[in-house]
């Protein structure tokens, strides 16, 4: 128990305890109408901020204007943009913004004022890079070209900012390291990132303006492709990727478990495509993948990748067939060159290449005269003998000085080196009615007229050592036809004259990687 002398509270302690109590109230007293204070001054308050989450609870009348479309013809006006946040820069009472969305961006500016306050400036200055925006701004023309932007007449003079989607603070590589031209970077010690760290975190890659423009440039060859085909009265056909047999032979196939037995990747389309034609189609075409299980880690190959696979009957001759896709590449190539100019010059931005040549016709050379422009040039090489790749890559630079072209078509190949089903020449049974089609020194296509008669088939087959066990669908009567495999990442490699085909294939496979 406690004594009463213990519990008694001396007059002294009861003052300083009234003073310490008064001083707490003061303490309070000023907090709050500090706080009162810092509301009337930041009177921007709900002009910014972090927005609750898009969970579709409402959808509202705003409209959105594309980066692309900010122009001088929109000056003065007040827009809404969603962006993300692409660069940040501080500086006193205003924030420089760079918004970007996908490979177009645009200047925006927050700056004390009328509409905005210190506050707000704060917010957007730690807005971290990545970060989804939606920003009200009025459209304001600048005296001076922007160069580092896109949209180099105008920038965005912030009233709103709100963030949508808030990305975290350390991301795996830096957007303007990712897109920095390759050429003298070393010199001056600036960061560029290297292929597997951009494969990697390709999510991130693929949002740099260059992978933008290569993927819908990409994009631009498919639609061209099928358009082009379809206005020639072909018909698109869907194959199937899982197949009981080796579509093309050997050893570079997949081989999947199928239930109690073993199935095959399909190598190609090939069977199915002539199966079309001895079913009437007479001409089809389709735009699927393709896997070769190639132990080959060059710049040129992938183990998966997507064919523009083309089979067609003709009347008389197979040239029938080589022209109409010799014409279909030449449309490709026009499209490319009118429609897509943007993708193409922001490409060469980071990888400069000379502007991709053709003619119309297309120039065709048979393989015996190839051999002879390569031998003039010093390289030995028998009259059958195949091209090497270092042999392809001269050639290439011999047709160019000679022809001033990056594509050409090469014809009549030798027989041993083509498939069993190619058709022999009738002229010369040491060559064959075979092709392959070059950009910039590299094939991209390889076809032929296929061999349509089912002894000869078989005969050929066997020649080969092939038990060729599918020749039923010739036997009921097969027209003449021939087709070709077109490799959709290589034509984008080499249309925009890049050196890795990593670089055009969205998520690549090759022998070293499975992922992303």
């Amino acid at each position: 128990l406690w004594s009463e002398e213990a519990l008694m509270i001396t007059p002294e302690e009861q003052a300083q305890s009234k003073k310490a109590l008064k001083k707490q109230q003061k303490e309070a007293e000023k907090q709050a109408k500090k706080a009162e204070k810092q509301a009337k001054m930041d009177f921007a308050k709900d002009r910014y901020g972090v927005s609750a989450m898009v969970q579709s609870q409402e959808r509202l009348g705003r409209t959105l204007i594309r980066v692309q479309d900010l122009t001088p013809e929109k000056a003065n006006q007040l827009v809404w943009v969603r962006a993300r946040m692409h660069t940040i820069r501080a500086k006193g009472k205003q924030c420089f913004l760079v918004l970007r969305q996908q490979q177009f961006n645009v200047q925006a500016l927050v700056a004390v004022g009328d509409r905005a306050s210190k506050q707000m400036v704060k917010f957007a200055a730690n807005i971290t890079k990545e970060s989804i925006v939606d920003v009200e701004a009025v459209v304001q023309t600048v005296e001076q070209k922007i160069e580092t932007c896109t949209q180099h007449d105008v920038e965005l003079h912030v009233e709103r900012i709100f963030v949508i989607s808030q990305a975290d603070a350390r991301l795996p590589l830096q957007l303007e390291d990712a897109v920095r031209p390759d050429v003298g970077v070393e010199e001056e010690g600036r960061a560029t990132v290297n292929q597997d760290t951009r494969l990697d975190n390709r999510v991130i890659d693929l949002r740099t303006t260059t992978s933008q423009a290569i993927f819908r440039l990409q994009s631009g060859v498919c639609q061209l492709f099928r358009d082009t085909l379809l206005q020639k009265g072909f018909v698109e056909i869907q194959t199937p990727k899982i197949i009981s047999a080796a579509s093309e032979g050997g050893a570079n196939v997949f081989t999947v478990s199928y239930f109690k037995t073993s199935a095959y990747l399909a190598q190609s389309p090939q069977l199915y495509k002539q199966m079309c034609i001895c079913a009437d189609f007479d001409k089809v075409f389709c735009i699927g993948p393709v896997f070769r299980a190639e132990d080959s880690n060059t710049h040129r190959h992938l183990t998966e990748f997507v064919g523009l696979d083309i089979e067609m009957a003709f009347n008389y001759h197979y040239h029938e067939v080589l022209d109409s896709i010799t014409d279909t590449m030449v449309e490709i190539f026009k499209g490319l060159r009118d429609r897509f100019q943007t993708e193409i010059q922001t490409v060469c931005k980071q990888y400069h290449s000379e502007p991709f040549k053709f003619l119309e016709p297309t120039l065709r050379l048979e393989y015996q005269e190839g051999v002879a422009m390569l031998r003039a040039a010093g390289v030995e090489m028998g009259d059958e003998e195949d091209l090497s790749t270092p042999n392809e890559k001269l050639l290439g630079r011999l047709v160019k000085e000679k022809y001033d072209t990056d594509f050409y078509v090469l014809d009549k190949y030798p027989l041993e080196v083509r498939p069993f089903y190619t058709m022999p020449d009738p002229h010369n049974p040491k060559y064959s009615n075979s092709y392959d089609m070059f950009m910039r020194g590299e094939e991209i296509l390889s076809g032929a007229q296929r061999v349509h008669d089912a002894q000869l088939l078989t005969e050929r087959a066997s020649h080969h050592g092939i038990d060729f066990c599918r020749v039923y669908s010739f036997r009921y009567g097969a027209p003449p036809h021939a087709g070709g495999g077109i490799g959709l990442e290589r034509v984008t490699m080499l249309y925009l004259g890049l050196h890795n085909i990593r670089q055009t294939s969205m998520f690549p496979r090759d022998p070293k990687r499975l992922t992303p």
